[in-house]
């Protein structure tokens, strides 16, 4: 074996080590930068040696490039469906049914598990590695999703252990509650559509035609079954998720349990219900199946259904309440948001007060209006929503509700952009819309001041203290003991806090500023391309149009803040106030380049990035712009409009070659 088929397997091995530590076991030994370092290690080996094996490395879960429309594939056993049940009789019915069946009057023993609300995949392993994914469809042909699929961290490429000649892993690709949440947020800061809950969001993420996308969203799978298999056996349905979870696969059986009867299984069921908000997923009932395998074979099918399983479902959980006003929020980036304020009423055990009525288009297709008793639940458990208007209650003098043709706060007029459906304010100088883009800039995902909270934020703004984001860092002990409510010892904390966040990251420092279009992913992009605060502050059209994941669209907003005076002027205040934060990369090793500035053109014979990271780390400034300020011009193979503008400077031109040269 020669060194670098050596060393790529020892990639491949701790990679998916540490993606098994972080995705199933929830326990990482190692930070993300330490991750991505291997990774990127992993795949420029790849790339400088093609014939290496990599139908089951972990630089397949990226995401590729446009799938074409998906293709169909027959299951080799089909994807059954369970009858419902709604009633804890219905359970009894059935526990009567499989004894009658199996000709039993004892007691029967039953394994259950939680009923995820997720999207239904089978994963089919052949001799160990992960060959296809298909969905369920209509139990007998599902789509092949195998190149999304491959994008899940939780799901193993190759199995952990070696002998299985066919498994087909059947199971729930879901998104967490907390995760659901973030993406949201991601996707209105991006002016795309948001989900109505986790399972939709789940659904349509593995269904996109571009992996990338894919790849870019928190999926999780978690396995309950399995179809065909070959070297593989089991007796107990207790025993299949063990042995799944020793092949390197997830699955819920922390939630499960065997019940030696079925007044085990209703109590579990009552068990379940009360606790089900408590889980980091959506579930909306029970699976009871019968443990014996043996009997699961004598008992066989009915229908489309097997008679030896059922899933015990939820009640879903409703309420009526009366709409006493529809309030107008106004979002960071200037969006009007109509919010039902309600008459308060427990849904699933949560008090509900407000629901969020998304936009004009939503309240007109609903016809809410002030003075209507709705239907509402949590959606995905998650997000309280108006599902219906209980017409005959209606007011007769009840009237449509219109949005507001001006700002309720600042009083300008609001503005509506083609192909959004949202109203904004466009009011730079909107309270409202500074309020909430302090709380963004003082929440845990941008600089993360822990004990300053949306209600001291919007205090601070209501006494003036705070008018923009440095002043933050300018608050004095004095400022805030002269608040209601704030003693000596919560005021310090407060202070800690601001001083802690100082010490951040490039990545969350440009996430903070609040940049449309700019959620976490693509901060991330941006200070991993530009490297510097500098770099990024200098960027360009065709500079930010190479960067991962951004387009036109993007690339016009940054360069819209960045053109802003008063913007870079903050920018500038909050590094004069202590903001500091380390730039992921290699070590600085020498001076040599010091004070002198390069841009980087052109196919090199490695990344651009390594080319950025050579420069940095002996003193050089990485900057996106040519100017006769440059110092020199990194060329490779076409180089386009750089190269000619560089040589009108008369700027120094340098190939990879002279670059490596001036560095020893």
């Amino acid at each position: 074996m020669n060194p670098y088929e050596k060393r790529h397997r020892e990639l491949k091995a701790t990679l998916e080590r540490h993606n098994h530590l972080y995705h199933v076991l929830d326990q990482p030994e190692i930070s993300d930068y330490d991750y991505d370092q291997l990774f990127m290690e992993l795949v420029e080996l790849e790339k400088l040696h093609p014939e290496l094996d990599r139908r089951d490395s972990p630089s397949h879960r990226v995401g590729a490039e446009l799938l074409s429309v998906f293709s169909k594939q027959d299951h080799r056993l089909p994807m059954l469906s369970l009858s419902n049940s709604y009633d804890l009789e219905d359970l009894k019915d059935f526990d009567s049914r499989v004894k009658k069946f199996a000709k039993l009057s004892g007691p029967i023993e039953y394994f259950i598990e939680p009923k995820l609300d997720g999207l239904a995949i089978e994963l089919i392993y052949e001799d160990g590695h992960l060959v296809r994914a298909l969905t369920r469809g209509d139990g007998q042909t599902g789509e092949d999703v195998t190149a999304n699929v491959k994008t899940i961290r939780s799901i193993p490429l190759k199995l952990r252990e070696d002998g299985v000649k066919l498994l087909e892993v059947r199971g729930e690709v879901l998104i967490f509650k907390d995760a659901f949440l973030a993406l949201n947020q991601d996707q209105d800061e991006k002016g795309e559509h948001t989900f109505a809950n986790p399972r939709n969001a789940a659904a349509g993420t593995l269904r996109q035609l571009d992996s990338r996308i894919t790849a870019s969203r928190p999926l999780r799978f978690f396995a309950h079954g399995i179809g065909a298999f070959e070297g593989f056996s089991y007796s107990l349905q207790s025993d299949l998720l063990e042995q799944i979870e020793r092949l390197g696969l997830p699955t819920t059986s922390k939630l499960c349990q065997i019940c030696p009867n079925i007044e085990a299984v209703l109590d579990a069921y009552d068990d379940l219900a009360k606790t089900r908000h408590k889980l980091p997923f959506e579930i909306d009932g029970m699976v009871v199946k019968v443990n014996s395998l043996r009997l699961q074979d004598d008992l066989g099918l009915v229908a489309r259904s097997p008679r030896w399983a059922t899933a015990a479902k939820f009640k879903p959980e409703q309420a009526q309440t009366l709409i006493e006003d529809i309030a107008i929020q106004i979002g960071r980036t200037g969006v009007l948001t109509p919010v039902a304020v309600m008459t308060p009423v427990l849904v699933g055990g949560v008090k509900v007060t407000y629901a969020t009525l998304h936009n004009a288009e939503e309240i007109e297709r609903k016809d809410v209006r002030i003075g209507d008793t709705v239907l509402v639940h949590r959606a995905g458990d998650v997000i309280p929503e108006v599902i219906s208007v209980v017409l005959e209650k209606r007011p007769k003098k009840s009237e449509p509700f219109t949005m507001p043709s001006r700002c309720p706060t600042c009083g300008e007029k609001v503005e509506r952009f083609p192909e959004e459906v949202a109203v904004r304010c466009v009011n730079a100088f909107c309270p409202s819309v500074f309020v909430e883009s302090l709380k963004h800039f003082a929440s845990r995902r941008a600089m993360n001041i822990e004990k300053v909270g949306d209600r001291l934020l919007e205090t601070l703004v209501e006494k003036n203290l705070v008018t923009k984001f440095s002043d933050l860092y300018a608050l004095t002990k004095k400022d805030l003991m002269a608040l209601d409510r704030q003693g000596e010892k919560s005021v310090q904390n407060i202070l800690d806090s601001i001083a802690k966040s100082k010490q951040s990251s490039l990545e969350r420092f440009i996430f903070s500023l609040g940049i449309r279009f700019v959620g976490e992913q693509t901060a991330k992009h941006l200070a991993k391309h530009f490297g510097s605060l500098e770099g990024f502050l200098a960027a360009d059209e065709t500079a930010l149009m190479t960067v991962e994941e951004i387009g036109p669209k993007v690339a016009k907003s940054i360069l819209d803040q960045l053109g802003k005076k008063r913007f870079v002027q903050e920018v500038e205040r909050l590094i004069k106030a202590g903001i500091e934060f380390k730039i992921k990369g290699p070590a600085r090793v020498s001076q040599v380049l010091q004070g002198q500035s390069f841009v980087v053109t052109g196919t090199l014979p490695v990344k651009r990035d390594e080319a950025h990271a050579l420069i940095e780390a002996n003193g050089g400034k990485v900057v996106s712009g040519v100017s006769s300020k440059l110092s020199y011009l990194v060329v490779g193979e076409d180089p386009g409009s750089k190269f000619q503008k560089a040589q009108d400077l008369n700027v120094k031109i340098l190939s990879w070659e002279d670059l490596q040269a001036l560095v020893k």
